[in-house]
């Protein structure tokens, strides 16, 4: 069996398949493919899906990024995707939603380190600056991941929020230095 085979596009709208809605043949082709089928493939259909244009998209893709039988490097990638991707009010809160629910610490260390990164994209819904500011706190989270999570509220800039959060982290033994030196730079004490 040949690629085009292999990935159906003999019934891809593109090439004549029926009722031409590539969006519904692209999340068909992505649920068919089994638990054994590798990531690459994954990818691929999920990059073709990314480059179109539909409300249907996004929430599709908030779905992958939240099935923990997903392979990792299927859920970095959407991670990264949905961060710069151009999205809608209400795709940006459920965006940040699921986002917030991934920086959970039973989660892959990978996956949380991206997560607190992209979050810095969505300081501005509500809920997220206080699951930024728990992680830059919490001195038993990895340094890598408290310093992401610390990047990105900043991202917030001088919000009475975000300057609350970084006066309570300068008291920090690790990032305090840090978060005093934001806080001067913004003239906040």
């Amino acid at each position: 069996m040949d690629e085009a085979q292999e990935r159906g596009a003999d019934r891809h709208p593109a090439y004549g398949g029926k009722d031409g809605d590539e969006v519904a043949w692209l999340i068909e082709a992505f649920n068919a493919r089994g638990a054994t089928s590798s990531a690459t493939s994954r990818l691929d259909v999920l990059m073709d899906l990314e480059r179109l244009d539909d409300p249907r998209i996004v929430p599709f893709l908030v779905g992958v990024l939240a099935d923990e039988t997903q392979p990792m490097d299927v859920r970095i990638h959407l991670v990264r995707q949905l961060r710069n991707g151009r999205l809608a009010p209400d795709e940006r809160l459920l965006v940040a939603s699921s986002l917030c629910r991934l920086m959970r610490r039973d989660g892959e260390l990978d996956l949380r380190l991206q997560t607190a990164l992209a979050l810095g994209e969505f300081t501005d819904v509500h809920g997220v600056l206080p699951v930024l500011g728990t992680l830059a706190l919490a001195p038993d989270e990895p340094i890598d991941l408290r310093y992401s999570a610390f990047t990105s509220m900043q991202r917030a800039g001088p919000t009475p929020e975000c300057v609350a959060l970084l006066q309570e982290l300068s008291r920090d033994e690790t990032l305090g230095r840090a978060a005093v030196n934001v806080l001067a730079t913004w003239g906040a004490r």
